[in-house]
């Protein structure tokens, strides 16, 4: 049963303590309350097969690491496999859609920031590597393999990896097999106030960079985010340096992170796109 997010108690809260990936000693201020209880928003995640990560490639993996796949494949590994999607899911409301985007991000935390396709990719010492990559090579993601993986792996959604691609997405595959799921462009309000009533749960936040072209995309976790000061936080993962309400350095990678005012997020932000449609 759900709860509802104004008038009853919170079921579970996932609360970041740091991480077991990278920066272990970092511990983050931020956390996240849902309103479903745990095993009915991401059981299948945590007890079940969908949630085995030796099962997110399109092949098997013994395949993973087969030398034979390293001219084709380079530094980015094996391509994701497309989930289906998860049962029950046709039952399920927008909202319980938007909240386990959020859970099943969260359960990435800590991976670092990666040119790969999916998370579990920890390419051996001998693999080719990535020329722009500056920080150790281990499992991760970049902004927007990640959340095409979570779309994927929560929903059976999967949008395209690649941001320039992502950031025009009118339609992406699934949850159905030969299907498509519509998405919708959601323009940016002028106001920072406004961004908490503009956006929703798991909305996909395109961010520019300095010469104006789109280059970054973060989750938008809306109001189940917690923050001290009170902050908007997003989900991303990314190779730059941010502070928290504490004014520590959150880690590269994947993280909750603060939306402030006049920040690159905020002051970058491009516009936004809704896969999960609006309802109650």
């Amino acid at each position: 049963m759900k709860a509802s997010y104004l008038h009853r108690l919170v079921v579970f809260t996932i609360t970041l303590c740091g991480s077991t990936l990278s920066a272990a000693d970092y511990k983050s201020p931020y956390k996240v309350e849902f309103t479903f209880k745990q095993d009915d928003l991401i059981g299948d995640l945590l007890k079940g097969p969908r949630g085995s990560w030796k099962d997110q490639a399109s092949l098997p993996y013994r395949d993973w690491y087969d030398a034979a796949y390293q001219k084709r494949w380079g530094h980015w590994g094996p391509a994701a496999k497309h989930f289906d999607p998860p049962a029950g899911i046709a039952s399920k409301s927008p909202e319980w859609s938007r909240q386990r985007i959020i859970a099943t991000g969260l359960r990435f935390v800590g991976y670092t920031y990666q040119h790969h396709h999916i998370p579990d990719w920890e390419p051996p010492a001998d693999w080719p590597k990535d020329e722009k990559q500056t920080t150790p090579v281990t499992k991760g993601l970049d902004c927007s393999n990640f959340t095409a993986f979570v779309y994927n792996l929560a929903l059976g959604i999967k949008p395209t990896g690649d941001v320039q691609d992502q950031t025009t997405l009118s339609e992406a595959p699934g949850p159905v097999p030969g299907r498509t799921t519509t998405v919708k462009r959601i323009e940016l309000p002028v106001k920072y106030e406004d961004f908490e009533t503009t956006l929703l749960t798991g909305d996909l936040l395109f961010v520019k960079n300095n010469s104006g072209e789109v280059s970054h995309v973060v989750l938008w976790v809306g109001k189940i985010g917690r923050s001290p000061d009170g902050m908007p936080l997003i989900l991303d993962s990314t190779c730059s340096g941010t502070k928290d309400c504490n004014g520590v350095a959150i880690p590269n990678g994947i993280h909750l992170r603060p939306f402030k005012r006049g920040y690159w997020y905020a002051s970058k932000a491009s516009h936004a796109l809704r896969i999960i449609p609006e309802g109650k």
